[in-house]
This record gives C-alpha cells, structure tokens and sequence, in this order.
C-alpha cells in the first residue's frame, strides 16, 4: 500500500493524542480502509510523523502520535507570480507547480488578465493535496490576489525572472539564498506600459525559455522546472 499522508493544521509531537476532521475521517477509514492499530503520517510544520489509528467514533478517527520520522525542509524559496487562467487551467498549475517545489503563489491582476478572481478556498484544497502526494512537509503560502503595480512596489529588491518571448537571454544564474520569484504574464502578455515599468526594477531578469509561444500555464511549470533542476545541480 502506498504510504498514506495527510496534512495536520495543528502542533505535531509525540505522544499526541488527538481526532481527524471529518473528511479526513472518512478518507482514512472509508476510502483507505485504514483499521484501528493500523499506522498512517501526518505532517505539517512541525515535521512529518507516524501515527496510530486508536479509535473511530461516530466516523471521527483518534489517533496517537508514535515517533517523528522527519524534520521541516529547509528548501529554497521559490514564489510563482501569475495572472489567473481560466479554471481547469489553473487548478493544474497549482498543482504541478506545488509538486515542482514552489513555496509561495501570487496571483495578480495585469491591463489584460481576463479572470479576475481566484477561488482561494478551492486553490489551498489543491495545494494541500500536491503536498500530501509529493512528500513535501511545508505548505506552500497564497498571496492575495493583488494589482502588478502593488507587485512591483513589494518586490522592488526581489530577484525575479520573467519569462519573456521577446528576451534573447536564455542563461539563469543563481546566487546567494534569497527567495527567487518567478513571473509569468498573461495570456495576451504584459502590455507596453507594464513592460516599461518591468523593466525598471533593478533585479528583474528577463528570460527567454521556449521558441514557440506558450500557454501561461505552460510557461509557469517549464520555468519551475528549469529553476529546481538549477537548484538541484
């Protein structure tokens, strides 16, 4: 059976004694068919650990902490910084993109960003269930959705790369430990006076990833990939 892994908003220690919210009751004893004794992981910022089914109660799992297994990561921050996408679009960004390493996700509004809201409720759920199926221990954060210009103003000694088809630079170089942010534009890219104003920002780096035009979406995980594949090297 493949390793069972859930996310615990709570404090995590040994010897916990504590109860499973309600749908994650029902995926544990239910779907997985988890029985009592039977062990499964929880993690969050406290570290990943071992658990123990002790009791089902009314459908409600109680469990016991038995022993830490790991501490937190201590992985590069990684912040995607993107215009929404229509629905199914964006779910799968999210998606990829958490599985991919991205600690940190900015939506933000440009001149020509066509969905201009973001479920945020349903945004965090797919966040949540990337982290528990790729091994990751941090949940990454999710920003507010906010306008560019509120971006750059907050970003202004952030190192960013921005994926540009107009760019003729195709080399990334990383240095120091500070957080690296990711900018894709959208669909109908940025518009002139957004570029300008780009531009400016002292540690923008514009790069050019693909030769062919690419989906916003798709840019954003061909991005994440190069920059984890750089850090990993």
């Amino acid at each position: 059976m493949a390793n069972i892994r859930l996310f615990f908003k709570e404090s995590l220690s040994i010897n916990l004694k504590s109860k499973l919210d309600k749908t994650q009751s029902h995926y544990i004893y239910k779907v997985m068919r988890i029985k009592e004794g039977e062990n499964f992981n929880l993690f969050n910022h406290s570290g990943e650990f071992e658990a123990k089914v002790e009791n089902t109660v009314r459908g409600i799992v109680e469990f016991s902490v038995q022993k830490k297994l790991r501490s937190e990561d201590n992985a590069r921050e990684i912040w995607l910084a993107f215009t929404p996408v229509k629905l199914n679009y964006l779910n799968f960004m999210i998606q990829k993109a958490t599985e991919l390493g991205v600690t940190r996700f900015i939506p933000i509004l440009t001149d020509r960003t066509v969905v201009r809201k973001i479920n945020e409720k349903r945004i965090k759920k797919i966040i949540i269930e990337a982290s528990e199926q790729s091994n990751r221990l941090i949940i990454p954060s999710l920003d507010k959705l906010k306008k560019l210009e509120d971006f750059i103003k907050e970003n202004s000694q952030t190192t960013i790369f921005f994926g540009d088809l107009n760019s003729t630079n195709k080399k990334i170089n990383i240095h120091g430990s500070d957080p690296i942010c990711l900018l894709i534009g959208p669909e109908g890219d940025f518009s002139i006076k957004e570029r300008e104003t780009l531009f400016k920002l002292k540690k923008i780096i514009p790069l050019n990833i693909n030769k062919n035009i690419l989906r916003s979406e798709t840019a954003a995980i061909s991005m994440i990939s190069i920059i984890s594949f750089i850090l990993l090297s």
